[in-house]
């Protein structure tokens, strides 16, 4: 007779799920922080672009002089 033993099924703990969702928190950390990194550069990088062009609103409204002084 032969008896096969199977392998032990491995038993997710409380500690496992605490590493696992403060692993998951990481990477959307970190996410979250590239993309506002990507997201504010170029919005830095299109208003020098439109300030380059001469084709920024605020001067236009300046120098119409709309505003009574």
């Amino acid at each position: 007779m032969v008896r096969v033993v199977e392998q032990p099924v491995h038993e997710t703990s409380l500690s496992d799920v605490i590493l696992g969702s403060l692993g998951l928190v990481g990477v959307l950390l970190i996410a979250a922080l590239v993309f506002g990194l990507v997201l504010g550069g170029g919005l830095i990088a299109y208003k020098r672009l439109r300030a380059r062009d001469g084709i920024d609103p605020d001067q236009d409204a300046q120098t119409l002089r709309v505003t009574p002084s």
